[in-house]
């Protein structure tokens, strides 16, 4: 990884919402499996080994961060992260570039949903929620509530 993708993945993880970390954790799988095919096909076995180390480590990441309790998108997706795994695994097993880059066409594709989603949420605009009550204060918070809003100088 150079120093401008460590940068930028930097910056992601720093300042950016959910989704944007969850888009940075894709490019980093994305690049894990374009070098570990880059240095199958130079036939640099321990560079490749140590590729997919990561990007293995990736997919674990990226599955821990689905909310199982979430239904049926939970479910597809840790089906496809598993699925991920095996294919990495296999891919690994059978020295095969050429599967390294299907893995990685699919991890772009997926990356691509969650960036339609995180635009689209960008476009919405802010969340204007009201005030937050405190709770167990009934009467006495909005009373406070009340002076302080009419108090003038």
């Amino acid at each position: 990884m150079n120093r401008t993708d460590l940068a930028y993945r930097k910056s992601a993880a720093q300042g950016g919402s959910g989704l944007g970390i969850l888009i940075a954790l894709y490019d980093t799988l994305a690049g894990d499996l374009r070098r570990a095919a880059a240095v199958q096909r130079e036939g640099r076995i321990e560079s490749r080994t140590n590729e997919l180390k990561h990007a293995l480590l990736v997919v674990s990441h990226l599955e821990n961060l689905v909310d199982r309790e979430s239904g049926e998108l939970a479910r597809k997706l840790t089906g496809f992260y598993a699925r991920m795994r095996r294919r990495i695994v296999e891919a690994q097993a059978r020295q095969s570039a050429g599967m390294l880059e299907e893995i990685m066409a699919e991890v772009l594709g997926m990356r691509e949903v969650w960036q339609k989603l995180d635009l689209h949420r960008e476009n919405a605009g802010p969340e204007i929620l009201p005030p937050a009550r405190p709770a167990g204060y009934g009467g006495l918070a909005a009373s406070m509530e009340r002076r302080r809003l009419s108090w003038s100088a």
